[in-house]
């Protein structure tokens, strides 16, 4: 589960590597929560054959998944992973699976180690790449419209089973 991440590369760095000519200095962020504004890198328009410009472009989602057929945020639970395995299957991941898939550039992420002692302190470890300053988890994109007819772009990272690297 990812629930915290730290985005710490500089802009140049993050345009080369995800291959996007449209994004604008970002602040080193270092604990990057559930709710706050990610930056996500969605697939853009089509350039014209033979072109070499980017078909990609950076923009900022709210962090934590809505469905689009959710009425009321209140009564539905945040989501801010889905598992990979099985995105597919659930309703609340479907359509966004299919159409809208995102890229969530990263320096790292958080895990921690919940003591078995519960009056001791959970301990964080960032985990980092070896090699590099940025990561691109798989995410998943969707607009949620309010009945009053605003709309909210929400993402959430797509997770999988901790291996053994």
């Amino acid at each position: 589960m990812c629930g915290r991440y730290a985005l710490l590369a500089r802009t140049d760095l993050m345009r080369e590597f995800l291959d996007i000519l449209d994004i604008e200095e970002t602040p080193a962020r270092y604990n990057i929560a559930p709710t706050q504004p990610i930056l996500v890198v969605v697939a853009g328009e089509r350039q014209e054959p033979g072109s070499n410009l980017p078909e990609r472009r950076a923009m900022l989602v709210r962090g934590g998944f809505m469905p689009g057929w959710v009425k009321d945020p209140r009564d539905f639970p945040l989501l801010i992973n889905a598992r990979s395995e099985t995105a597919i299957e659930k309703a609340s991941f479907r359509a966004a699976m299919r159409h809208r898939r995102i890229l969530v550039p990263a320096s790292g992420f958080f895990e921690w180690r919940r003591p078995e002692d519960k009056r001791e302190k959970a301990q964080a470890y960032f985990i980092r790449p070896k090699k590099g300053e940025i990561v691109a988890f798989a995410g998943l994109m969707e607009t949620w419209s309010s009945a009053d007819g605003s709309e909210v772009d929400t993402g959430a990272i797509l997770t999988t089973k901790a291996n053994a690297d």
